[in-house]
C-alpha cells in the first residue's frame, strides 16, 4: 500500500479588502408647507447632525426648489436620516 500526502495550499485572504455592500445613496428632502421653518430645521439638525447655518440653507433649498439633496452615502445612513425626518411628517426619498 503506497500512501500519497497531497499538500493543497490555501488561499490567501487579503484582510484589507472591504466586502460592504453599500452604495452611494442620496437623501431628497421636499418642499413642506405645513411645518414652520423653524420645525424643519431643529429636524434637519436633529437628523444630520448639522449646524443651523446648514439646516437653514438646506430649508430654504427646498423651499425655493421644491426638494434638495441633504445626504448622500451608504443606504442604512440614509434611512436613518429619513426615519427622524419623518418624525414630524417631513417627505423625503432616497434616491441611487
Amino acid at each position: 500500500m503506497i500512501l500519497i500526502s497531497l499538500e493543497v495550499e490555501r488561499p490567501k485572504i487579503d484582510e484589507k479588502v472591504s466586502t460592504t455592500t453599500d452604495f452611494p445613496y442620496i437623501v431628497i428632502l421636499f418642499n413642506d408647507d405645513y411645518h414652520s421653518f423653524d420645525e424643519v430645521i431643529i429636524q434637519l439638525i436633529k437628523a444630520l447632525k448639522c449646524d443651523i447655518n446648514t439646516a437653514k440653507n438646506f430649508a430654504f433649498q427646498a423651499h425655493i426648489n421644491g426638494k434638495t439633496a441633504i445626504y448622500n452615502g451608504s443606504l442604512a445612513k440614509c434611512l436613518q436620516i429619513t426615519s427622524i425626518l419623518a418624525e414630524i411628517g417631513l417627505n423625503t426619498e432616497i434616491e441611487t
